[in-house]
């Protein structure tokens, strides 16, 4: 499956041609060709590549999933991988998008048709305007709406970790079950910050000045998503912490809680322990003081009755009970 479209000195002359005819749009002046292929075969991508001449390295690193984000450089395009993201249901669904960039053409590359193209289309048709300055402006589409992804995810991350938060004072505990949850968050919230970090270096390798790859007129743009960029690892960035001091706060808490029940415990047996004390004594088969006789067995009773309220009465003070 895959869309296209070309672009001359900025219009859109052409869209959903076949793939077959990139050459005949690129044998006209002036015109920029964008390709989109999802999920492609190796034959399929190797006969676009030896068309536009992409480098072997490249193709390979856009037929394997999970590729980091980053910018290669090639003698006749750069390559970027990049990720949109999304959460449902509190799991983290990735998208990687492998990008081949062209003076002349666009090839971006889906793994799998989840990922909101037509975002990435609605952003080109937004600034018409803009689609003079050719590739450099369509790569500056994809990676702003691929940025506004990561500002979601953060918002759903800082949902979930307010929930948390609340409900490590409440006066029932966490629910166990729920652990592996928090641990499969915080995983997904380490794997979206790698991905936005590794973003930034490839966008700061773009906007390198001396490379001049981005038209000046394009810099405030690419700038606006380099901002953006470090908005959610600074977010991401504090989520992390956030995270690391929920964990260390419910096992304080944790502790806590199990130090007031194991005091409870403890002082309960130590009342408990004075009248099986008294009545032991005075249950041994030797002569005593009051043995057998009413006084003594009172004594007895007041003996064990008082011992274990001054001991109730002590803990109850200390509040151990």
């Amino acid at each position: 499956m895959s869309r296209t479209r070309a672009y001359r000195k900025g219009v859109l002359e052409d869209e959903n041609f076949p793939v077959d005819q990139v050459s005949e749009h690129l044998d006209v002046p002036d015109t920029v060709v964008w390709v989109d292929l999802c999920a492609p075969s190796a034959d399929e991508l190797h006969e676009l590549a030896s068309e536009l001449g992409l480098h072997e390295l490249a193709v390979e690193d856009a037929l394997e999933s999970h590729q980091r984000p980053k910018l290669d450089h090639y003698p006749t395009h750069l390559f970027l991988s990049s990720h949109m993201v999304d959460m449902q249901d509190d799991e983290l669904i990735v998208h990687e998008i492998d990008t081949f960039i062209n003076q002349r053409w666009l090839v971006t590359v889906r793994k799998s048709d989840g990922c909101d193209l037509q975002a990435i289309i609605n952003r080109w048709d937004r600034s018409p305007d803009l689609a003079t300055y050719g590739v450099l402006y369509l790569v500056y589409g994809l990676l702003d709406v691929v940025v506004d992804t990561y500002f979601d995810v953060v918002e759903d991350f800082d949902v979930y970790y307010e929930s948390v938060s609340q409900r490590l004072f409440a006066d029932h505990p966490i629910d166990p079950s729920d652990q592996r949850n928090r641990f499969e968050m915080r995983q997904s919230l380490i794997r979206v910050y790698r991905l936005v970090t590794g973003l930034r270096e490839a966008v700061g390798s773009l906007l390198r000045r001396e490379k001049g790859l981005v038209p000046t007129a394009l810099d405030p743009y690419y700038q606006d998503v380099y901002d953006h960029i470090l908005r959610a690892a600074d977010s991401l960035d504090t989520l992390r912490d956030l995270a690391s001091s929920i964990v260390e706060t419910n096992l304080a808490l944790r502790d806590f809680r199990q130090n007031q029940i194991v005091k409870k415990v403890t002082g309960w047996a130590a009342i408990i322990a004075v009248p099986t004390l008294i009545t032991g004594y005075y249950g041994m088969s030797v002569d005593y003081p009051g043995i057998n006789t009413r006084s003594g067995w009172i004594v007895s009773m007041v003996v064990l009755a008082a011992c274990s309220y001054g001991l109730y009465a002590l803990f109850k003070h200390k509040d151990w009970l």
